[in-house]
């Protein structure tokens, strides 16, 4: 296996208010996505694919019970996914592990007419979103 390239992500860790919500919501999506579980402690979990893992921990020094993605700090976090009917897949399932679809008028368009995502909101406060890429011809837009 060669190095990972320098400047990429090595891990993200996210301090959650509740374990069990976060490993069911995040551990579901991030399954879903296809990482695989990497590492469990009595006040974490985290997923690894490829170089890169993400750590849902509730740390007990956390000094909130509820993340605010409109404060400063963490907005969200943006995944590739596949194609648009993985996308959608996702939506569909997404309720049945504590997630709702934000912006449900403007879906599958709610980041702009050259993207199709979905943004999905857990019950804690946080924010994925859903990337199935930008349509053919349609101009790169920095930021989501």
């Amino acid at each position: 296996m060669t190095a990972p390239a320098t400047g990429t992500l090595h891990h993200v860790e996210v301090w959650v208010p509740d374990l069990d919500r976060a490993v069911a919501s995040f551990g579901w999506l991030l399954e879903a996505l296809g990482h695989v579980r990497f590492q469990s402690w009595a006040t974490g979990r985290s997923w690894r694919l490829g170089p890169t893992y993400l750590v849902v921990e509730a740390s007990p020094a956390r000094t909130a019970d509820r993340h605010d993605r409109c404060r400063p700090g963490l907005n969200h976090l943006a995944f590739h996914v596949e194609d648009h009917h993985a996308v959608e897949a996702l939506v569909a399932e997404a309720p049945r592990h504590g997630w709702s679809l934000m912006f449900p008028d403007r879906h599958p368009h709610a980041g702009g007419e050259g993207t199709y995502a979905a943004y999905l909101e857990n019950t804690d406060g946080f924010e994925v979103e859903l990337v199935a890429g930008t349509r053919p011809g349609a101009p790169a837009r920095a930021g989501g």
